[in-house]
């Protein structure tokens, strides 16, 4: 019998992946483990910078209307789905990372980009510092509460661990680490959930296919 698949990550992404699991014969277990929220930023002046860094498609949903003044910088984006919400939202992506973060700011600076913005979550990985001229923290991640039965529910499934915040959060509230497997979109999101799981394996790509692809690898 296959394992179930818990998905962590936050609202409206989280019933977009259960409903992908579903829709792959799988169960999904949904579980966020954070609630995302806008934050009020001012815009700087564009001509500033030559490019856009983006690492998450939050960045793009909760920015809000003053997003629109970027859209003249060429945008550089981590994973397909961070690229998809670009394109809906009329930007230009010259570039998709398929190895994370670091690797897509590498690749920025071989293409010449010297200035760079980084529309960021107040929680993040990248620090400002070589072609990354400016961080712009545009929304936050909340730590919901997680009831007793949730957690045990966790017990016997495959976790999607998207983000080193949220393998740290369910490091926290596992009651048995032994019993859970993990499925992270990243070796950086797999080091951030810790050791002691029954099992981890890492995407070949840090997008939402290839993590399921993962996870129903080890759920068989």
């Amino acid at each position: 019998m296959s394992r179930a698949i818990a998905v962590l990550r936050p609202e409206p992404g989280n019933r977009i992946t259960a409903a992908a699991i579903e829709g792959r014969g799988r169960t999904a277990l949904r579980l966020p483990l954070f609630e995302t929220r806008p934050l009020a930023w001012t815009m700087p002046d564009p001509l500033a910078f030559d490019a856009l860094i983006l690492t998450s498609a939050n960045a793009v949903r909760l920015a809000g209307e003053a997003l629109g003044g970027l859209r003249g910088l060429p945008v550089y984006a981590v994973g397909e789905a961070t690229a998809s919400a670009a394109r809906r939202a009329h930007f230009d992506v010259v570039a998709v990372g398929g190895a994370g973060a670091a690797a897509l700011i590498e690749q920025a600076h071989t293409a010449g980009v010297r200035r760079a913005l980084h529309l960021a979550g107040r929680e993040r990985t990248l620090e400002a510092g070589g072609i990354i001229a400016q961080i712009l923290p545009v929304y936050a991640s909340e730590a919901l509460p997680v009831a007793p039965a949730d957690i045990a529910a966790l017990a016997g499934t495959v976790a999607l661990i998207q983000s080193a915040r949220a393998g740290e959060r369910l490091a926290e509230i596992a009651q048995d680490r032994g019993a859970i497997m993990l499925a992270a979109v990243s070796h950086a999101a797999a080091a951030g959930a810790g050791n002691g799981w029954r099992a981890v394996a890492v995407a070949p790509r840090p997008e939402t296919e290839a993590l399921i692809d993962t996870a129903i690898a080890l759920s068989d």
